[in-house]
């Protein structure tokens, strides 16, 4: 089962890899690209970024901007028209983006017609012209975890809403706790989660959605701009994050790319959510712990 259920991820990330070189030349969407896949659009990229090794957002800019080296190398189009082809409004946005990845500028590649190290990144998957697949899943390295099956209950969370990047949401905790503190809601034995309900690759920085949240009793009522939701309960597969809140990330993708696709298990659409284990003001970034649970569906 475990080895179907890999096959399968690999299978179906391959479909969307062949699809966007085959369509560098026009905007790629996110439900277009998640729907080839037939993954939800809520965790394609997680799924995406842990299995290939970069997001999509990162490949797809990859790919163009290694198209545009073969675009200038063999052909007299000019810069400004590779640059446009490249998804670049501008000669020098274009340049400062070439010379970031690849250490010259267009100018000198094109005059010298010079070789550039195409490496593929973690996956090997380059821009080569008439374009023979080869994708080579991301295996070991980078986050080592221990993941368990946890049969969670419904959870019923009184919340406020965060609204804008992420790693500012501290703010909005500081104003919630400040409110809960007095009302005795933040007593010994209350859970305290996160639900982040967008993903940064797709979604404006400030349009982003995250509620803090903490488990509150049925005699709790709605007040003001504190709302009350249910986290839903089933299965969830959970690992410990230890470190800084800003590279829960890699945790994220080791979930989604390495560990889920050799599980036998298949990840829902519900969103995932965060346990935060201990007190941030307290507490070193690096000691800092936090589950991560992610709902699994319940077919096998």
């Amino acid at each position: 089962m475990k080895s179907d259920t890999e096959k399968v991820y690999r299978e179906r990330i391959l479909s969307v890899l062949i699809h966007i070189q085959r369509n560098l030349d026009r905007p790629l969407e996110l439900e277009e690209l998640s729907r080839i896949a037939y993954f939800s659009p809520f965790h394609f990229h997680r799924i995406f970024r842990g299995i290939v090794g970069e997001s999509v957002k990162e490949h797809i800019r990859r790919l163009r901007l290694e198209r545009a080296v073969l675009q200038l190398r063999a052909t007299d189009r000019s810069i400004l028209d590779i640059a446009l082809d490249a998804g670049y409004e501008t000669h020098e946005s274009f340049t400062r983006a070439f010379r970031a990845m690849f250490g010259a500028s267009p100018a000198e590649i094109r005059r010298d017609r010079r070789a550039v190290l195409i490496a593929g990144r973690l996956s090997g998957v380059c821009y080569t012209g008439e374009w023979v697949p080869v994708f080579n899943p991301v295996r070991g390295g980078g986050v080592q975890m221990k993941v368990r099956i946890e049969k969670v209950n419904p959870m019923r969370v009184a919340f406020m809403r965060h609204i804008g990047p992420y790693i500012e949401c501290g703010e909005t905790w500081s104003t919630f706790c400040a409110w809960a503190g007095p009302k005795g809601l933040l007593r010994q034995g209350v859970k305290v989660l996160g639900i982040s309900h967008d993903d940064p690759e797709v979604t404006p920085a400030d349009k982003l959605r995250y509620d803090a949240c903490i488990t509150v009793d049925e005699s709790f009522k709605p007040e003001g701009e504190i709302g009350v939701q249910e986290v839903r309960g089933g299965e969830y597969a959970v690992t410990t994050h230890k470190g800084p809140y800003k590279k829960l990330i890699e945790t994220y993708s080791a979930l989604f790319g390495k560990w889920a696709p050799s599980s036998g298990r298949i990840v829902s659409q519900a969103p995932c959510f965060e346990m935060y284990l201990n007190d941030p003001m307290k507490t070193p970034p690096a000691e800092l712990l936090t589950d991560i649970y992610v709902p699994l569906d319940p077919r096998r």
